[in-house]
């Protein structure tokens, strides 16, 4: 892919060497020529000095060319205005604005924008961590609002089906781990003592699945 980040600082800088190490080709805009430095002399992308929603900068990054458009900057207002004028005005097919303010991501999100609220998603992260410290989740999704776990199944559902931990648009095995080997499963495959459960799950289901699992407290 051929990408554009907006904006240099911690989340742009590691964006783009994530990014790179991925082998995408990379083109960075910051209007501080010393936040662009923070690449280092080693980075294989494009630099770009100047303001990220400015269209002749955006024009020299070559946004008519890329596949996609990240506004990372610490700015939620020129993140927006990047990110609407990289989709409507250049027709970017994948564009990604990071927003400090929760509300904001509510509404640009109606309007067909895709944000990331690092506020909200801490925020929940960090409730997942603290009240449901018996299931590990290994990756979260959106705004935290859809994660993936892994579980070691609880001795009481070997035997059982997948679809009797299956809640349809709420929790999901997605694959099970057996004797090293991971697999999709069916809705009729049995669990096996010392499976490992890798499920999809809603932010909102996290309790019923706990309760399925024997996890509450006191239980």
């Amino acid at each position: 892919m051929n990408v554009i980040v907006m904006g240099c600082g911690r989340v742009g800088e590691q964006l783009s060497w994530l990014l790179i190490n991925h082998g995408h080709h990379v083109t960075v805009i910051d209007q501080e020529a010393h936040a662009l430095a923070r690449l280092g002399n080693k980075f294989p992308g494009q630099k770009v000095k100047g303001i990220g929603f400015d269209r002749d900068v955006l024009l020299q990054a070559g946004i008519e060319l890329a596949d996609g458009f990240a506004a990372t900057s610490s700015s939620d207002n020129a993140n927006i205005v990047g990110a609407r004028i990289a989709r409507i005005i250049f027709s970017v097919p994948k564009v990604v604005a990071r927003l400090y303010d929760p509300r904001r991501a509510e509404i640009y999100g109606r309007l067909g924008l895709l944000t990331i609220s690092s506020t909200t998603w801490g925020a929940e992260r960090i409730t997942e961590l603290l009240t449901h410290s018996e299931l590990d989740a290994a990756y979260s999704f959106g705004s935290g609002e859809v994660s993936l776990l892994r579980i070691e199944l609880p001795a009481h559902l070997v035997g059982l089906q997948v679809k009797h931990l299956t809640i349809p648009g709420e929790i999901r095995v997605a694959a099970i781990t057996r004797r090293s080997q991971a697999f999709i499963p069916l809705a009729g495959t049995e669990f096996q003592s010392r499976d490992v459960l890798h499920l999809i799950i809603l932010a909102s289901a996290m309790e019923r699945l706990q309760g399925m699992l024997g996890l509450q407290e006191g239980g």
